[in-house]
């Protein structure tokens, strides 16, 4: 039977209960958010002796760290090319650059940590489906590879041992990327946290964010934390009228299915060497297989206001898709969540008023972007030093986006014919 439930939040260590804020408090940095980005900025102000309070709205991982697709991945979903197209060549190769060292930000965490993140670090892999993917494939290659990146293009046999089907005949292997169990990671990090001496508070969303007397107070509906500086590291689970970062984004759904685990042919031919996947179709479609060999496959879109059916139909066509000759295979879990998107892939660093900074819209990259962005937050508080941040600052007019609302909604209705032509073989 097919349950509305995460499997992340199953399959990962158990979550340690965190307090809601009940007394007043202080610290020298506040941090809204206990996400990727929120808890790698702890760690790293802590490890420097820094006094951190974490203010979480719900429970760690409630956000999209513990739902997103778990695929640890270099870079933007823009081109290094185009990035310095939108950017100009200077901040466009520093931002490649950055993104490109982010997994092993990443795995190095979980090493040094000893986290529990069910973590592969043997690459991931982006699929060409057809003509014009294998030209993106090329592309793609062409352009990291210029840049030293290792990358490898993988075509006929290997291709297909790798992806594990025949319907794939090119495929661009990253090998700085991987996988990981994001509710695993996420927990992960909030354990490591607070033995540092970060103080976290679950059930606290922020009501209103006030200067009084050079200092900045976060008022949740019990209490309040002082404090010299604070991370804003809501992103696309912003709530609430004390803030308008969420208008630099707008907001975009992704939809996962997991079946029971794999045995047999199936276990052994589906992505064999435990890369991530994801293919090159303008709704794209996610593969990968977690610790006990299930298989995952997302893509973007709601599940909200769909037939019960809707999506389980797409997830058999894009088996049958991949895996003509394997048996159906039986769902067992399905989810989804959100994230910020913006037009250009390019995410937003902003610094709203004098001692807060935040990020914004990391377009389905969070594991990476948020681990990164919260280490160059950590990095420009101790320091001072606005090279830390990989991106220039803007300002919240700057990067509003015009009807918000309006851009979801119309997304969301191209994505629902876009599966709908899939699930009808319209579209190929």
């Amino acid at each position: 039977m097919l349950q509305r439930h995460c499997l992340w939040d199953i399959t990962a260590p158990a979550a340690p209960h965190y307090e809601p804020l009940s007394t007043d408090t202080s610290a020298q940095v506040c941090i809204i958010g206990g996400g990727y980005t929120g808890l790698s900025a702890a760690i790293h102000l802590a490890e420097k002796g820094v006094r951190v309070v974490v203010l979480e709205g719900n429970t760690i991982g409630s956000g999209g760290s513990g739902k997103s697709v778990g695929l640890v991945n270099a870079g933007t979903w823009a081109r290094p090319d185009d990035l310095n197209a939108e950017l100009g060549d200077t901040d466009g190769e520093r931002l490649t650059a950055a993104l490109g060292a982010a997994p092993k930000l990443v795995f190095d965490l979980i090493e040094r940590y000893n986290i529990d993140a069910q973590a592969t670090n043997a690459g991931n892999l982006h699929m060409g489906h057809n003509a014009k993917g294998e030209q993106d494939v090329d592309i793609r290659y062409e352009q990291l590879s210029r840049r030293g990146v290792d990358v490898e293009v993988l075509t006929g046999a290997r291709c297909h041992e790798y992806c594990g089907t025949t319907s794939i005949n090119k495929a661009l292997l990253d090998n700085r990327a991987g996988t990981l169990n994001p509710m695993a990671y996420v927990r992960g990090l909030a354990k490591v946290a607070t033995s540092l001496g970060v103080t976290i508070y679950g059930q606290s969303p922020v009501q209103r964010l006030q200067k009084i007397d050079g200092e900045w107070h976060a008022v949740t509906h019990r209490a309040q934390v002082s404090a010299e500086r604070v991370i804003i590291a809501t992103n696309a689970y912003t709530e609430g009228e004390w803030t308008e970062v969420n208008k630099t984004f707008y907001l975009v759904s992704y939809y996962q299915i997991a079946s029971e685990p794999l045995s047999g042919e199936a276990a052994a031919r589906i992505l064999p060497h435990r890369q991530g996947a994801w293919d090159t179709r303008l709704a794209l479609s996610s593969i990968r297989r977690d610790k006990d060999d299930r298989l995952l496959l997302g893509t973007v879109g709601a599940r909200a206001y769909k037939p019960a059916a809707f999506y389980k139909s797409w997830a058999n066509l894009v088996q049958k898709s991949y895996y003509p000759d394997l048996p159906a295979f039986n769902w067992q879990y399905e989810w989804s969540g959100n994230f910020g998107f913006t037009q250009d892939h390019i995410f937003r660093v902003l610094e709203p008023d004098e001692g807060i900074v935040t990020a914004t819209a990391y377009n389905g990259r969070g594991i990476t972007t948020g681990t990164m962005m919260g280490k160059c937050f950590a990095d420009y508080i101790l320091t001072g030093n606005r090279d830390s941040i990989p991106l220039p600052f803007k300002t919240l007019e700057e990067c509003k986006v015009t009807m918000p609302k309006l851009k979801s909604i119309m997304t969301e209705v191209g994505l629902t014919l876009y599966h709908s032509g899939q699930c009808l073989q319209i579209i190929k």
